[in-house]
């Protein structure tokens, strides 16, 4: 749970089976264990890790909201207003600004790995599309481009 703590298609199911539990007697351990149900758990690392990148990240807050795994804008301010007092936007004005300058967004999402590749303008090629500079292209030709 804590590698994939970014995936918004997390299944608690899966989860549950992995550790050898049904998903219910799952949620009653983890309970007991860490004092929180693993949903709860995720929203509080998924907030942690916001509250890190609004404070070091020039990245808007739906880039933030999506990076760590939420797929609602609307309920990611809404949680972590809950957890932390704060709207995302007034967090980062109270706690940005102290000397330090923000991490520019394209080197954070590089970082963080960006958004998954079917994001991309350039994630699909066309069918019979010529190879883009560095890609090799399969022409038929032998070996060093000569012909067999």
């Amino acid at each position: 749970m804590d590698r994939d703590w970014a995936d918004p298609e997390l299944d608690l199911g899966a989860v549950a089976a992995r550790a050898g539990y049904s998903r219910y007697h799952f949620i009653r351990a983890f309970k007991e264990a860490y004092g929180e149900t693993p949903g709860q758990y995720l929203t509080h690392r998924r907030i942690e890790r916001a509250e890190e990148m609004l404070r070091g990240a020039d990245l808007s807050v739906t880039e933030i909201c999506h990076l760590v795994g939420f797929s609602s804008l609307g309920t990611f301010s809404a949680r972590f207003k809950t957890r932390t007092g704060l709207t995302p936007s007034a967090y980062r004005t109270t706690y940005v600004g102290r000397g330090a300058a923000l991490i520019p967004g394209c080197f954070a999402m590089l970082w963080a790995g960006g958004f998954p590749a079917a994001h991309t303008a350039t994630s699909k090629k066309r069918p019979g599309s010529s190879a883009a500079y560095g890609e090799e292209q399969d022409s038929g030709s032998g070996p060093e481009g000569t012909e067999p």
